[in-house]
């Protein structure tokens, strides 16, 4: 490849990755309503046939912002895992490192699990930065524990659940440490085969 391609696969990859951080920072800022192809070629300075050579509208743009997150999360996760060494306080470290994420990042934590997106998930098409997340709270089990992966799925489920619900003022905020140690007890006691 050519110097001259090179650079401008470079300024592509640029303009890419500032499409995806305006439409994050916008959304953190006006919530999802407001990111229109329109307000974010006006953000990012470019026109919108160049957003279109980048996007193919709006629900691509939110599926690579949740791809993004995903990075995010999953090194959010990954930090909070390794510094709870001591067995069994992993899956605590992590689980609550999630709910931190959920609560610190609504927009970000919307484009990733509750807007519609093109994203796969648990199928041999899943992006490498949600089976890295995923693969986190896997590493919270013992690698001898035959239903791992299960226990992981069931984890996340619950967390997201937890998050939502309590986000949406469904259930009372007060009482996320009560439930996050019930998850975590009741997962932790279950019988690893079965």
């Amino acid at each position: 490849m050519s110097a001259i391609n090179e650079r401008r696969e470079r300024e592509r990859a640029h303009r890419h990755q500032l499409i995806i951080t305006a439409a994050r920072e916008l959304a953190e800022a006006e919530g999802w309503e407001a990111v229109t192809t329109r307000r974010l070629a006006e953000r990012v300075e470019y026109s919108q046939p160049v957003l279109y050579s980048h996007f193919n509208g709006k629900d691509a743009i939110v599926s690579a912002v949740a791809i993004d997150g995903f990075s995010e999360l999953g090194a959010q996760l990954r930090r909070a895992r390794l510094t709870a060494p001591e067995p069994g306080h992993a899956l605590r470290a992590v689980c609550r490192a999630y709910l931190d994420f959920a609560t610190e990042r609504p927009a970000l934590y919307q484009a990733m699990f509750v807007l519609p997106t093109d994203v796969k998930f648990a199928s041999t098409e899943t992006p490498p930065p949600l089976r890295a997340a995923f693969g986190e709270f896997v590493s919270c089990f013992s690698p001898d524990n035959e239903r791992r992966e299960l226990f992981a799925e069931v984890t996340w489920s619950a967390l997201h659940g937890m998050a939502v619900l309590s986000d949406t003022g469904r259930i009372p905020p007060d009482s996320q440490e009560e439930r996050l140690a019930f998850l975590i007890t009741r997962i932790a006691d279950t019988p690893t085969r079965g």
